[in-house]
């Protein structure tokens, strides 16, 4: 137990308790988690083989489509593989350097995901509202410094959040009740004043996510206006259809989201498991849904996914 000592200044170790009051039930987690994450792989990387593959694919949409593949198996990839180590081995430990890792890459990319989603959103936009122009505004490389941007923001965003969880101090309780380094989950573990963190935290995802879902809001209406002018109901259905894959996308990744968040910030009376388990839904729900949802809506990939799994 000495190894797991920590002191106010030097903590080394702390310990992942897994998902508090189902500890005994980890076996059995770990099965849908397990499949949920392996889906989720073979779907993501067979969109990033099919893309990179097909040359006719080389467009702005599918472009955008290997930028959430990309962001949606960095996003599980963060946080599962630990949790199973959890479930499986009993492996809670995780120094502290990893744990401030972990916590960066996974906020880092989740950023990454909803900037991604923003950027689909304008795709959407342009294509519907302003299709004769599409080509000539929404270039591969446009959507390539658009990417960078979000990357940017995101790591600016992610990078104070690990510097201030170093200037706490952590004392005798080293135990996060978690599967993963959640910001908040690793700063309600200091024995110092974390005023700072919760406020950082929140502003952050308010602003974050609140101008995210802000854009989006102001895209889709202006995209229901253009479409309400047109008199075909062909046309009309054409173009949501179009649409149909991203809003469903959008629904799977925010909704767990905002939950988790809420819960976990003023959700005092909702059991801890539950929190935990909706938190961690975030990290394994898109990611295994995105491919299978674009996969079916978008009749080109779809084809092009059938053509190579058929010379298999």
């Amino acid at each position: 137990m000495a190894a797991f000592n920590l002191t106010p200044f030097d903590p080394s170790t702390f310990i992942l308790t897994g998902i508090p009051g189902l500890e005994a039930a980890h076996v059995w987690i770990s099965i849908p988690f397990s499949t949920f994450y392996i889906i989720s792989l073979l779907g993501n990387f067979t969109v990033l083989f099919v893309v990179g593959k097909e040359q006719t694919l080389h467009k702005p949409m599918y472009l955008l489509l290997c930028m959430l593949a990309l962001t949606d198996i960095s996003t599980s990839t963060s946080v599962v593989p630990k949790a199973l180590c959890i479930f499986w081995f009993n492996l809670r430990g995780i120094i502290v350097g990893g744990c401030f890792t972990q916590m960066f890459f996974l906020h880092t990319f989740s950023a990454m995901h909803s900037a991604v989603l923003v950027t689909m959103a304008f795709d959407r936009y342009i294509a519907i509202c302003s299709p004769l122009r599409y080509a000539t505004i929404l270039t591969n490389s446009r959507i390539a410094k658009l990417g960078l941007v979000g990357l940017m923001r995101a790591v600016l965003c992610t990078l104070p959040l690990p510097l201030l969880l170093s200037r706490l101090p952590f004392c005798s309780n080293h135990i996060i009740p978690h599967t993963y380094c959640d910001h908040m989950a690793v700063a309600k573990v200091s024995c110092g004043d974390i005023t700072d963190n919760r406020m950082y935290g929140l502003v952050i995802a308010l602003v974050v996510i609140g101008s995210d879902l802000t854009l989006i809001a102001l895209s889709y209406t202006l995209i229901i206006r253009a479409v309400l002018r047109i008199s075909s109901k062909k046309a009309h259905q054409k173009a949501l259809n179009t649409c149909t894959a991203h809003i469903c996308v959008m629904l799977t990744s925010y909704t767990p989201f905002v939950f988790s968040s809420l819960t976990h910030r003023f959700g005092q009376g909702i059991a801890p498991h539950v929190q935990i388990i909706m938190a961690n839904l975030y990290f394994l729900i898109p990611p295994m849904l995105n491919p299978i949802i674009y996969g079916v809506k978008t009749k080109e990939l779809r084809d092009k996914v059938g053509k190579y799994t058929c010379r298999m």
